[in-house]
């Protein structure tokens, strides 16, 4: 079997906004990977695939729970701020939390709004953290 890393898959992007984003995720952490092609179906059910770019496309879904309000804050100040991420326009760094070996740092731009959740008095959780992977941030 293989050990595969998304890391393996990229060449090296520079962000462009220089931060990184280094909040652990507190529950689950889900890897999405996707190729650009096109499936037609035709009347008698055949498919053709159209390839449009053999480079895959890779995002993560993240959530924050139980945080801080700092933490929670920080991620929608990313988020907002027209000087940092200026919502989905602008990447950035976000290090990758896997248990095993894929602790790497990547270039990343938010690809969804985030959601932040509080239950008084001071329980923060932020919700719908999904980040495009855009490539391998630079040492």
């Amino acid at each position: 079997m293989a050990n595969w890393e998304i890391w393996d898959r990229l060449s090296e992007v520079a962000p462009d906004y220089d931060y990184t984003l280094d909040i652990r995720p507190t529950n689950e952490l889900q890897e999405d990977g996707d190729k650009n092609q096109e499936v037609l179906i035709g009347d008698d059910d055949s498919d053709t695939v159209i390839t449009i770019s053999s480079a895959s496309i890779y995002y993560v879904d993240l959530m924050v729970e139980n945080a801080e309000e700092e933490d929670a804050g920080t991620i929608l100040d990313l988020y907002h701020d027209p000087t940092k991420a200026n919502g989905r326009a602008r990447s950035f760094r976000w290090i990758h939390y896997g248990e095993k070996s894929d602790r790497h740092t990547y270039t990343v731009k938010f690809a969804d709004r985030p959601r932040r959740v509080v239950v008084p008095p001071h329980n923060y959780t932020v919700k719908n953290i999904r980040l495009k992977i855009i490539g391998r941030a630079p040492a």
